[in-house]
């Protein structure tokens, strides 16, 4: 896949060295280095740049980003893509249930992966795969899949400083509070490969806001006194991350006794949903090349919807403070 970007130098630039300008446009460093000692990627006025050439106003910068496939990826399958969102460097998915995001030892097929390779290399754009964000494999929603190194760098970048906005809705089984936010840390349970739980002693910094959105009474009314015949109830919350541990809402949930219904680690109890109900719901970033804002959100997948089949996603700026 070939990607070309064109610069023109104005006035803010006057003065920086080509290396200066890469730098303040977010190319990462390994890429400077790349373009600085390949030839025929970087250009200044049609002639070669180099790393210390001073820029001048209106001069013409020309980058070329080439990109051939990985020497060892998924096999390419023809899995239909729910995309939300493409242009030249990025691709935003919404992921559907029992989908892992990246091959595993016991999981060579049908990832997002193997899908993501052959749409894009239908339209010979493949190279490596580069997801942003990284959903659990029965966890649907909003994912970021960065097109070329660039724009893989400069969100990774983003998601680091904690710049990539995250919504997330979640069905947990009791009623919670109205809101709230958990902040006790995350550690991996000794014994275990995959499960977490909150260690304080080694744990690390772990944040998360939630807000109740709905609640639904598992068991109908008593007809003769009006109260319920069970305390038992379902809420569903919007829940939104300062950090990105490893299954930190399906954690922290669990911790404040108010788990996710169908977690096969947490909570396995499948009466009601056969996966854990977690969908990422909205994602907000800036462009990695353009700078625009970008706002994409995914309406409640079915099997959620199913038990609260009355609600809509809501207006989710409102619900959290940024």
């Amino acid at each position: 896949m070939k990607r070309i970007l064109d610069y023109t130098i104005t006035n803010e630039y006057k003065n920086y060295t080509i290396r200066e300008f890469l730098t303040e446009k977010g190319y990462p460093k390994g890429l400077r280095a790349h373009l600085f000692r390949t030839k025929d990627v970087l250009f200044r006025n049609g002639d070669t740049g180099h790393s210390s050439d001073r820029l001048k106003v209106s001069d013409k910068l020309k980058i070329i980003l080439e990109e051939s496939m990985p020497e060892s990826y998924p096999a390419p399958e023809n899995i239909p893509l729910s995309i939300l969102y493409e242009d030249e460097d990025i691709l935003v998915i919404n992921k559907p249930a029992h989908m892992p995001v990246h091959p595993s030892m016991t999981h060579y097929e049908h990832t997002l992966s193997n899908a993501v390779f052959y749409y894009l290399g239908s339209k010979n754009e493949a190279g490596p795969f580069r997801c942003i964000n990284r959903l659990d494999k029965d966890t649907t929603g909003i994912t970021i899949l960065a097109k070329n190194s660039l724009s893989g760098g400069i969100l990774g970048r983003q998601m680091n400083e904690r710049k990539i906005h995250r919504t997330y809705l979640a069905i947990v089984r009791g009623i919670t509070p109205e809101s709230g936010t958990i902040t006790a840390p995350i550690g991996r349970k000794e014994g275990s490969i995959l499960e977490r739980q909150v260690d304080f002693g080694q744990g690390e910094y772990a944040c998360t806001h939630y807000r109740r959105l709905a609640v639904k009474e598992i068991f109908p009314k008593n007809t003769f006194s009006g109260e319920p015949l069970s305390p038992d109830a379902l809420s569903l919350i919007a829940l939104r991350l300062d950090t990105g541990r490893t299954h930190q809402i399906r954690v922290h949930m669990s911790y404040l006794g108010y788990p996710l219904i169908g977690d096969f680690l947490y909570y396995p109890d499948f009466s009601m949903l056969k996966r854990q109900a977690l969908h990422a719901c909205q994602l907000k970033f800036e462009h990695p090349i353009t700078k625009e804002q970008l706002c994409f959100t995914a309406p409640l997948p079915a099997d959620m919807q199913m038990l609260f089949p009355e609600f809509h996603v809501p207006n989710l700026d409102n619900l959290f403070s940024d």
